[in-house]
């Protein structure tokens, strides 16, 4: 066994999963910059053997966001794609959040931690399930006031999005 592959044996087995939408939103509001994937990548490479990344996007057909999700995939994410959808009201549907549950709990038994991308509360309920059921502890990376509370209390940990992630 090489140094490398016996260093990757001891990282801990990691999933990432992206609320694309709530993250590309949530740095606007915060910072007004857009969240760097590739310095996340790379932090979360130094720290754990990913096994599996999600990020999970609505399709609009737009090529400026095709050549966005063409550069999540190079960088190593797996793009999962929602039509959006216009309402005759004229509001919007194209969320995740099911989507997102279910390959969280799918996933999530088998890793030792799941890292998630979002900031919305109704994620809170799916953490707690996963840390009491699989023992499985998630870490949560998200702007400090777009970021509900009860999503930053059910995480084993609350990273603040920085410089250091922002372009």
């Amino acid at each position: 066994m090489t140094l490398q592959n016996e260093q990757q044996s001891t990282k801990p087995r990691v999933g990432i999963f992206v609320d694309v939408q709530n993250i590309y939103y949530t740095c606007r509001e915060s910072y007004g910059k857009n969240f760097d994937y590739n310095a996340f990548w790379r932090v979360m490479q130094a720290q754990y053997n990913i096994e599996c990344a999600f990020a999970y996007a609505i399709y609009r057909g737009d090529e400026k966001q095709n050549q966005f999700q063409n550069i999540l995939r190079a960088i190593g994410f797996e793009v999962k794609l929602k039509p959006f959808i216009q309402r005759r009201d004229g509001s919007a549907k194209g969320d995740w959040d099911v989507g997102i549950t279910i390959d969280m709990l799918e996933q999530g038994k088998n890793l030792d931690k799941v890292i998630l991308l979002s900031g919305d509360g109704d994620f809170a309920l799916l953490l707690g399930h996963l840390k009491n059921q699989y023992n499985v502890p998630c870490d949560v990376y998200g702007a400090d006031r777009l970021t509900a509370e009860v999503l930053k209390q059910s995480a084993e940990q609350f990273h603040l999005i920085d410089n250091t992630l922002l372009l």
